[in-house]
């Protein structure tokens, strides 16, 4: 739940079973009161009729927030991060971080690092593709040390460099544009 239309969606339903309840945040909601079964069903069929899901178990409620931090990080700021990334997942969260990463490995299959990369580099290909930067710029708008390391990372998800990326993607626009 990074939107706040998804929390007034949360909110209204809430408010419409009666449910009693506190704050609504990333992904989680303080209920007042324990919920019935009925309570309960109703508001998981509520919130899926407006594609949001209800979410009890304890490991994917924490990954999903993972992912909700590393998104709206890489995607939504309009800085990256300076600190080491590590502690500021676990400002954000609350959690130890070597107790995250364990959980988000076993579930997943990947580490946190290797997310945050592939999220970084679809990024990347963002800015490559509507924003027109140049890829210094990139480089600095995403926080790496250098051209090259953004190159690196690039290449090793994607098979082709940036620039290479960039050209086929001006390859392609000529291409459409002539039909």
């Amino acid at each position: 739940m990074v939107s706040i239309r998804c929390k007034m969606i949360v909110k209204s339903e809430m408010d419409k079973l009666g449910i009693n309840y506190g704050a609504v945040d990333l992904g989680e909601v303080e209920v007042k009161e324990q919920l019935t079964d009925g309570q309960l069903d109703e508001l998981k069929a509520a919130l899926l009729k407006s594609g949001l899901e209800l979410m009890d178990d304890k490991k994917a409620i924490l990954i999903k927030k993972i992912k909700a931090v590393i998104a709206e990080m890489v995607h939504y700021a309009d800085e990256m991060i300076k600190s080491n990334f590590s502690d500021y997942l676990t400002e954000k969260l609350h959690l130890d971080y070597a107790h995250m990463a364990s959980i988000f490995s076993e579930v997943t299959g990947v580490t946190i690092e290797q997310y945050l990369i592939a999220q970084k580099v679809e990024r990347v290909k963002e800015l490559l593709i509507y924003d027109g930067l140049s890829i210094t710029q990139i480089s600095y708008k995403l926080n790496y040390s250098s051209v090259a390391h953004l190159s690196n990372q690039f290449k090793k998800v994607t098979g082709l460099t940036p620039s290479y990326f960039k050209h086929l993607k001006l390859k392609r626009q000529n291409k459409d544009f002539k039909e």
